[in-house]
């Protein structure tokens, strides 16, 4: 989901959830907890993943409640979700609604279990419905790994790293299996009302981590939830899930913009720690990703006209590039994103293709794209 951050806090920003920013310093999960407006969170565990869990939410109206992100759709996390629906006073009986701020496997993956056993309904935005696996064609077996072989070749990576990083996509990987996510029975668009009665809860259109990611605005509590969109110190991976003909790093800087107007509210986020100065940390994320740009169009100007894989390797990362390990995949769609983003400003001469762009061509065949400085501004 990430690939770096952007800061421990700073002016204007506060932690609230004192004991859940406990926890991640320690690397444990944060406790069940009852927040302001009588919302619940509750922490679903993530198998082998930095990010260790998600906060899922726990809304409640006049008759039932809604779960927004539900977690990743393993048997220890439909406990932890149990578990924590019991805290709240509460059983799977009492779901009405489930809400996926977007459709990653950490926050959409229980969806379709609590649906079974609840009779709920599912509820995300158009957009995020349309990027489905069932939807793109990458259900099949092996279709993701083919998928992911194409975008390495364009991007120009070499072949020992294509190698490297398809490896989890192997023989025994899920990825030789059927997969498909559980389809949503309510669509929200931006400003629309989640029908909780006896609640208003108005869903936020933020995208840019993903197209149709959603941020939720409790209003008479003053909280929003934020999803994937703002954590309080990770930065979002951007472009993992590029729509074609669009420019996700555009969007996610809109939609920062929109969020930054929430500044009065509670930010609840689906990862970390709950905060408050959304102002603060959406101008963090905005310099962070100016910065990100203007080292950018330096590495280009040196290289003169290098693949997204030299760009990639020649930015600064967390960790040394070499170490980056199988988040590279993320860390070169997020440089695509960036490059899309000049290019759309006139900085940059890129290619306004993706992998997605050529169905009948085989992954053999996949012509790598080339970045350049534009025209007029070489001097």
């Amino acid at each position: 989901m990430t690939v770096g951050t952007t800061g421990r806090g700073g002016t204007g920003i506060s932690i609230l959830g004192t004991a859940q920013h406990a926890a991640w310093q320690d690397r444990t999960l944060p406790p069940v907890e009852r927040l302001s407006g009588g919302v619940w969170s509750v922490p679903v565990p993530i198998p082998d993943n930095p990010l260790r869990y998600t906060l899922c939410y726990l809304i409640a109206g006049d008759r039932g409640l809604v779960v927004v992100d539900p977690g990743w759709g393993t048997d220890e996390g439909w406990e932890a979700l149990l578990a924590g629906l019991g805290t709240a006073g509460a059983a799977v009986s009492d779901v009405t609604g489930i809400v996926a701020t977007h459709v990653h496997p950490d926050h959409h993956g229980l969806s379709g279990r609590l649906r079974e056993h609840s009779g709920a309904w599912i509820a995300m935005h158009p957009a995020e419905r349309d990027t489905l696996p069932q939807r793109t064609a990458l259900t099949h077996p092996g279709a993701r790994r083919e998928f992911l072989r194409r975008g390495l070749r364009r991007w120009g990576a070499p072949e020992e790293h294509i190698k490297d990083l398809l490896r989890p996509f192997g023989e025994r990987s899920a990825d030789r299996f059927v997969f498909t996510m559980a389809e949503p029975d309510v669509l929200l668009e931006d400003g629309d009302t989640v029908p909780l009665p006896g609640r208003r809860l108005r869903a936020v259109w933020t995208p840019g981590h993903t197209p149709g990611h959603l941020c939720l605005q409790e209003p008479d509590a003053g909280l929003l939830l934020t999803g994937d969109h703002v954590l309080p110190r990770i930065t979002p991976n951007i472009g993992l899930n590029r729509v074609n003909g669009d420019a996700p790093l555009t969007r996610f800087l809109e939609s920062l913009e929109r969020t930054a107007a929430f500044d009065d509210h509670d930010a609840l986020p689906a990862h970390e720690y709950r905060f408050r100065g959304l102002a603060a940390r959406t101008r963090q994320l905005r310099d962070h990703h100016e910065q990100r740009c203007r080292e950018l169009v330096t590495v280009i100007a040196g290289l003169g006209s290098p693949t997204v894989w030299q760009v990639a390797e020649q930015l600064s990362w967390s960790r040394p590039w070499a170490e980056v390990g199988q988040m590279r995949i993320g860390a070169l769609s997020e440089t695509e994103a960036h490059i899309r983003h000049l290019a759309d400003r006139g900085e940059l001469d890129f290619p306004d293709s993706h992998p997605a762009d050529l169905p009948g061509t085989s992954s053999d065949d996949v012509p790598e794209v080339r970045v350049r400085l534009a025209s007029h501004a070489v001097h």
